[in-house]
C-alpha cells in the first residue's frame, strides 16, 4: 500500500462513487468527465492494494474494504470542511453554504421567514433551503440536514425529534356559508374534502386525513399542500393543515377547534461527522431552538440540547 500516492482529489472521488453508485452522476457531482471518474477509482484501488468497489450491471457497490475505508474518509471530509471553514474566515468560526432538505410546506410556510433572521445574525452563512417529497439521504450527503415529519433511518446519522405540531382542519367562510358548518366529527362525512393524490403520496406521514377515521368526501386532490391550501382558501372544500401553516393569514378558519386530534412529529437528522463543522452545527442550533420554542415539547434548556447534539445519541 502507498498511501503517499493518494490526494484528496482521490478521496473525494471515492466518497462521490460510494454515494451515487454510479459513474456518470458521481462524475456529474464533482463536474469531471465519468471516464476520469473511473480512471481515478482504479488508481486509488492500484495505490491501495485491495478494490474497494464491487462492479456489477447497476454501478459500483462498496466492499468490505470500502465500507471500512468510507468511515475514515467521511472522518477526513469533516476536517477538511472545517479547515476550509477557519481559512475562508480567518478563524475557526461559522461560514460557508449549508444545505437543508424537507417538505415543501414547512419550508414555505415557516423556516423561509425564520431565516430572515438567521441570515441578519449569521450573514457569511449561506442557507440553501431545498424542498422534497421524498426522505433525503442525509447519509450520502444530498444535503447537510434534513427535516422530517418521521425517524429517519440511515448509516451514521443523529436523529432526534426536536418536535410536533397540530394538525387542524380549515376552510374559508365561502365554503362554510354554502355548504354549512360542521359541528361534530361525524358531520364531516357529508362536507368536501381537499387533499393529496392518495398513488402520488411519497411519504405516509403526510396521510394524515386517514386519522380522521371518516370515508372523507375528496373533491380536489394535489400532491402540492400549498395547492391543496389554496383551493380550500378559494372555496374548494375543507383541508386539513399543519399548525405551522398559519392558514387564518390566507382566509382560512379553523372548522371543529379542539375536536380534531391529529399529531406529527418533527425529526432533525445530520451525518454524525458534519455536527464538528460550525457553520452546519450553526444551523442546527437554530433549527432546534426555533422549533422548540414554537412547536417542542422538550423539557430540557436548549443548551442541553445543543449538547445532547454535539455528543452521542
Amino acid at each position: 500500500m502507498n498511501l503517499n500516492r493518494i490526494s484528496w482529489d482521490d478521496l473525494r472521488i471515492f466518497l462521490a462513487v460510494a454515494r451515487h453508485g454510479n459513474l456518470t452522476r458521481a462524475g456529474r457531482h464533482l463536474g469531471i468527465d465519468h471516464s476520469t471518474a473511473g480512471r481515478r477509482v482504479s488508481a486509488l484501488e492500484f495505490s491501495l492494494g485491495t478494490p474497494v468497489f464491487e462492479r456489477d450491471r447497476n454501478g459500483f457497490r462498496l466492499n468490505a474494504q470500502g465500507r471500512d475505508m468510507l468511515i475514515h474518509v467521511e472522518a477526513i471530509e469533516a476536517n477538511v470542511l472545517m479547515m476550509g471553514d477557519a481559512l475562508e474566515n480567518g478563524e475557526s468560526g461559522p461560514v460557508g453554504p449549508v444545505r437543508i432538505a424537507t417538505m415543501e410546506g414547512i419550508a414555505s410556510l415557516y423556516l423561509s421567514e425564520q431565516f430572515v433572521a438567521f441570515n441578519r445574525r449569521y450573514p457569511a452563512i449561506a442557507i440553501e433551503l431545498a424542498t422534497s417529497a421524498h426522505n433525503v439521504r442525509v447519509s450520502q450527503r444530498e444535503a447537510d440536514i434534513f427535516l422530517g415529519f418521521f425517524e429517519p433511518q440511515g448509516r451514521d446519522l443523529d436523529a432526534r425529534k426536536i418536535g410536533e405540531f397540530d394538525l387542524r382542519l380549515y376552510a374559508s367562510s365561502v365554503y362554510l356559508a354554502e355548504r354549512g358548518t360542521p359541528e361534530t366529527l361525524k358531520d364531516l362525512v357529508r362536507h368536501h374534502f381537499v387533499g393529496y393524490v392518495p398513488d402520488l403520496i411519497e411519504l405516509d406521514a403526510v396521510r394524515w386525513l386517514d386519522d380522521l377515521k371518516i370515508d372523507a368526501h375528496v373533491t380536489f386532490q394535489s400532491s402540492s399542500m400549498m395547492a391543496q391550501m389554496f383551493s380550500a382558501a378559494a372555496g374548494g372544500g375543507i383541508v386539513m393543515l399543519p399548525a405551522f401553516s398559519r392558514a387564518e393569514r390566507f382566509g382560512l378558519q379553523e372548522v371543529l377547534p379542539g375536536l380534531v386530534h391529529v399529531r406529527r412529529d418533527i425529526w432533525l437528522s445530520i451525518h454524525r461527522y458534519l455536527r464538528r463543522v460550525p457553520r452546519i452545527q450553526t444551523a442546527v442550533d437554530f433549527v432546534t431552538d426555533i422549533v422548540g420554542r414554537d412547536y417542542g415539547v422538550r423539557t430540557t434548556s436548549s443548551t442541553q440540547e445543543r449538547e445532547t447534539f454535539n455528543g452521542t445519541f
